[in-house]
């Protein structure tokens, strides 16, 4: 098993009576369905519908003072806190970032020996592991507990681009794209079955017309890796733009109807000039709407 600790990661507190429901009522992801060792992935979105800041979240035991954490962006923690405080008004509600003092470490490639009080399974994938919110100063005892060796965080992003997990500020720009272009749909980080949050409107609307046209999709490199942000290529014709890329693997945000049309046509792919190809070609095939017979 590996773990590494993330430093791109922070952690925003959010604390109160009220809180479960303040929340609920905000993000997209049921919070009603959430307790101490399980997580669940969502967003906070504009009344437009784009994601502002995609995180996961947990609650927190009573022992570790109750309340829920989010597993944030760290560069964009403070944002989230505050956004959450402006929406707060007369709720019994408290929301702290408390990204100096609390961190996450990621484990993948089995099983822990034992679960610390704030880890829990990765909700987006399967394979993607363990989450577990702990100091950085605490990183080499928590992996040892856990019976796993300490990497660097460059491996866990081979590893998370390998299962095309796309990261916000790579791979998707955020207040620029919608839940679905990221694929939070297929993520499980939108619960469609829920009451009202902030941009339902929009992404119901989405998922019901079946309008994503714009996906983030799993690329093969060919040869050496383009850069991040270089246009994607069908001959002379823009599909998109490159994302992250590490190990022979890539992300890309592609217009998929463009992409399938270029395949159909024969064209060859390419970014910045390099080749490259879907690692799963059905990867931008719409499936048919189901009709009732």
């Amino acid at each position: 098993m590996k773990a590494a600790f993330l430093p791109d990661r922070g952690v925003v507190k959010v604390s109160g009576e009220d809180a479960r429901n303040f929340l609920n009522g905000l993000i997209t992801t049921d919070v009603a369905l959430l307790q101490p060792g399980l997580g669940r992935f969502g967003a906070l979105l504009t009344p437009q519908g784009k994601i502002t800041t995609d995180f996961l979240i947990t609650e927190a035991p009573e022992g570790h003072g109750g309340g829920f954490l989010i597993d944030a962006p760290r560069a964009l923690a403070q944002n989230l806190a505050d956004k959450l405080g402006f929406y707060k008004l007369r709720a019994k509600v408290a929301v702290e970032n408390i990204s100096d003092s609390m961190g996450v470490l990621a484990a993948w490639d089995g099983e822990p020996a034992m679960k610390p009080d704030l880890a829990f399974a990765d909700p987006r994938h399967e394979a993607l592991g363990w989450r577990i919110l702990v100091p950085e100063d605490l990183k080499q005892k928590v992996a040892d507990v856990i019976g796993a060796a300490l990497v660097d965080s460059e491996a866990y992003e081979v590893h998370r681009i390998a299962l095309g997990v796309p990261r916000g500020g790579l791979d998707f720009m955020y207040s620029d794209a919608f839940p679905h272009e990221t694929n939070m749909d297929r993520l499980h980080g939108v619960d469609f079955d829920k009451g009202c949050y902030v941009g339902q409107e929009v992404v119901s609307r989405m998922q019901h017309r079946g309008t994503a046209r714009t996906r983030i999709v799993r690329i093969t490199l060919e040869d050496f890796s383009p850069e991040t942000g270089v246009a994607v290529l069908g001959g002379d014709k823009q599909l998109g733009t490159m994302g992250s890329t590490a190990g022979g693997h890539g992300l890309a945000l592609l217009r998929i109807d463009r992409v399938a049309d270029a395949l159909d046509a024969g064209l060859s792919l390419t970014a910045g000039g390099l080749a490259i190809r879907l690692t799963d070609p059905n990867d931008v095939r719409i499936p048919p709407k189901q009709t009732v017979a």
